[in-house]
């Protein structure tokens, strides 16, 4: 999947993320904010790019603006991210 477009998902919600995808030529690039970023920010980055690489996004840069969420909604909040930005229709089915 190729990102054509910036899009948003999550809130500034405590236990919550807004993860914001926008278009890259190359790579894939995060600039986390995290409340917790000393101790899980290795983490949340890790779960961030294991989910794009899954759903075939190669190139993108994330902006993540954490509040303490878990792993769980880290996954959900990027993936839907990735699906409103994305250049296919929305797969909620197909998601790995």
């Amino acid at each position: 999947m190729k990102i054509i477009k910036t899009a948003v998902a999550g809130t500034m919600e405590s236990s919550d993320i807004m993860i914001t995808l926008s278009p890259a030529a190359e790579g894939i690039s995060i600039d986390l904010d995290s409340t917790v970023k000393e101790q899980f920010g290795g983490q949340i980055c890790a779960v961030i790019r294991e989910t794009l690489q899954k759903m075939g996004i190669t190139a993108a840069e994330v902006s993540a603006v954490d509040k303490g969420a878990l792993d769980c909604t880290v996954k959900a909040r990027t993936e839907a991210a990735a699906l409103r930005a994305g250049d296919t229709q929305a797969d909620w089915e197909g998601l790995p």
